[in-house]
């Protein structure tokens, strides 16, 4: 049988049982009024008769002495009352008469003997033993119809009559089940007749409508073959086995799904990709549909419009750019105008240079417009960037130079120091003329040993020891051993640390010399002491390339959210010394520059390399006669950027 065939005898197969059920229901329903509305008339009828008894009991005794203590000379002055009473047996004969569903009418005394019968027969005999009327009513809609249409049977409608409180007469109605359905089977045989129509009628209209539900298969095959047809040859189709209809169906809609499964896998595999590419540029970009709303959006561009990159994405351009700052002005006149914007170059309020573009795409054929393409390119951080590259190169070039010569020279010196000791044997004298030149020879050869001893270590490579721990430990330590000397110069140290763990991969020993390399700075530069604030903080910049500039970067002011989910971790530390002078500042990092009697020079150089290992920055501002305020930026183990960006073991100039 095929499979179309099955489901449309099922559908007409289910329809059927619903409305054979509530037919069902409905004719039980029905015989279950027929039996209360019987209950009703009869209950009626047993009352009349019991009141007709009451007037005949009246009539009959009054007048008569009875004994209270003889129940039997009682119960025959009853039955005679009742018995000759034409009231009572016109009405008891007209019930029987004319009643359709009274099989009976008995009148009995408390002991269940017969005192007067619509059969006369019946009288002096035992009551009829016979179910209450009651039984029906009680009785479940399947009981009830077993009863009604079963086997004949006769239920009682019993009316009492006490006397004094103690039962003494009682009026049974007898009613029989056959009179009962005999009364209401015209009735209900109408009922019958509408419940097969109906029943037809369902079977005729389900059969219909499932041929008619089932019948745009074929075109859903049709339409779904369309989708499979891809990959698929004539000869492959061929060679399929022959499937039912709703067999191919089920089939190629499995087909399709799957193929969405590949297509979801791979669009999520080229969105973290493009996630990935998006949050490693430099550069603001935003993609817009044809109607203006934002659906890529890069993590660069919150640097530029400050903006959360989350609360941009779904925006119409209109409520993205601020028509107040001259950036968004510009790129809100563009899109809205249609004109596209070739890399103008636009400065803003703070004396930023902003390299914009505006490209809008549109379809080769229809020429509709798809949408468009913003581009924004912060010009001065490309030359820093480029600067930083020079410097790179520069420092390897000289970490290369200064190696040479530093093994090239410590040589001679070696040599130079043996024959002085060995001159110094020879004159044997110490206070001859020339030991006094002696001395100063080698105390100049030694501090030359020294001086290239510094440079060769500074161009050596590092090893780092990298592991990952609590910078709130690290800084801890420095402020310990700086604190001594720091009180000997009348240094106030003021520090501060955040609540939460700043936990970040470090060479600890590397990044307390670079840290305390600023701090004894700061301490020189107050030679009649004053105050020193050391502040470590989270922050949410994303710690790059290290910056030699000699003004504070502050991100917008978007950046601080005030809460844990920091990219790096930075380290201020701020002295009230007289600052350094701008002709300087831009020299401050280079190896061997000093402004100090007796400074090597080295200190902040190194302190430079040690955050540029780390992957870090190295920011300064400094104002004449008001102080300088180092911050050293230092990416934390939790970033995406630490994890897209593994920091290598080893690191050479």
């Amino acid at each position: 049988m095929r499979l179309k065939t099955k489901l449309v005898l099922a559908i007409t197969a289910l329809v059927f049982l619903v409305a054979g059920l509530v037919s069902l229901v409905y004719v039980s329903q029905l015989v279950g009024a027929a039996v209360q509305q019987s209950y009703e008339t009869n209950r009626m009828v047993a009352e009349q008769v019991r009141l007709a008894l009451d007037n005949a009991l009246e009539n009959g005794l009054r007048g008569q002495e009875v004994d209270p203590n003889n129940p039997l000379e009682l119960r025959a002055l009853a039955a005679d009352a009742a018995r000759s009473d034409a009231s009572l047996k016109d009405v008891i004969d007209s019930v029987n008469r004319y009643s359709l569903t009274v099989y009976d009418v008995n009148i009995g005394d408390n002991l269940g003997t017969t005192l007067v019968s619509s059969n006369p027969d019946n009288n002096d005999k035992p009551l009829p033993v016979r179910p209450g009327y009651q039984q029906l009513l009680d009785a479940g809609p399947m009981q009830l119809m077993a009863e009604v249409f079963g086997p004949p049977k006769v239920f009682d409608v019993v009316e009492p009559l006490d006397r004094n409180g103690e039962p003494f007469l009682s009026v049974h109605v007898g009613v029989r089940t056959t009179l009962l359905s005999a009364f209401y089977m015209p009735w209900l045989r109408r009922t019958l007749w509408l419940m097969g129509f109906a029943l037809g009628a369902a079977l005729l209209v389900g059969f219909l409508l499932s041929n008619l539900a089932l019948r745009p298969m074929e075109e859903i095959s049709l339409q779904l073959d369309y989708w499979t047809a891809q990959g698929e040859t004539q000869s492959a189709k061929a060679d399929e086995p022959k499937q039912e209809l709703a067999a191919q169906v089920s089939t190629k809609i499995e087909m399709i799904g799957q193929r969405m499964r590949n297509v979801e896998e791979v669009f999520a595999a080229l969105k973290e990709n493009l996630d990935q590419i998006l949050g490693n540029l430099q550069d603001g970009i935003l993609l817009f549909t044809g109607d203006g709303r934002a659906v890529l959006v890069s993590e660069a561009a919150r640097r530029f419009l400050h903006r959360e990159r989350d609360s941009i994405l779904g925006l119409h351009a209109r409520d993205i750019f601020d028509r107040s700052t001259v950036l968004g002005r510009s790129l809100w006149e563009a899109l809205d105008a249609g004109v596209s914007m070739v890399q103008e170059e636009i400065r803003t309020e703070t004396g930023k240079r902003i390299q914009a573009s505006v490209d809008f795409i549109h379809d080769d054929e229809t020429n509709q417009g798809l949408g468009a393409l913003v581009t924004l390119h912060d010009v001065e951080s490309a030359e820093e960037i480029e600067s930083e590259l020079e410097l790179s190169r520069r420092m390897a070039a000289i970490g290369r130079l200064t190696s040479g010569v530093g093994h090239e020279v410590k040589n001679p010196i070696n040599a130079i120091v043996v024959h002085l000791e060995l001159l110094k044997a020879k004159l044997g004298d110490a206070s001859a003329p020339a030991a006094r030149h002696l001395e100063v020879i080698d105390a100049e050869i030694h501090r030359l040993d020294r001086v290239v001893q510094m440079l060769v270590d500074f161009s050596r490579p590092v090893e780092l020891q990298l592991r990952e721990q609590d910078l709130r430990g690290v800084i801890a330590d420095v402020l310990a051993l700086a604190a001594e000397e720091l009180s000997t110069r009348n240094v106030i140290l003021v520090s501060s640390m955040p609540d939460e763990p700043l936990i970040a991969n470090v060479d600890a020993d590397l990044l307390k010399q670079a840290a305390l390399n600023v701090i004894q700075n700061g301490a020189q530069a107050m030679p009649d002491g004053g105050r020193l604030e050391v502040v470590l903080e989270g922050d949410q910049r994303i710690a790059g390339t290290a910056d030699r500039s000699a003004s504070l970067r502050t991100g917008p002011a978007g950046d601080r959210q005030g809460a844990p989910g920091w990219k790096s971790a930075l380290l201020r530390i701020a002295d009230e010394g007289a600052g350094i002078p701008e002709e300087i500042r831009e020299k401050i990092f280079d190896l061997y520059f000093t402004t100090k009697s007796g400074g090597s020079g080295i200190g902040l150089a190194m302190t430079y390399r040690i955050l540029q290992l780390h992957h870090g920055s190295v920011e300064v501002q400094s104002v004449r006669d008001r102080g300088t305020e180092f911050r050293l930026r230092i990416p934390l183990a939790a970033t995406e950027w630490g994890r897209r960006h593994p920091r290598p073991a080893v690191v050479e100039d």
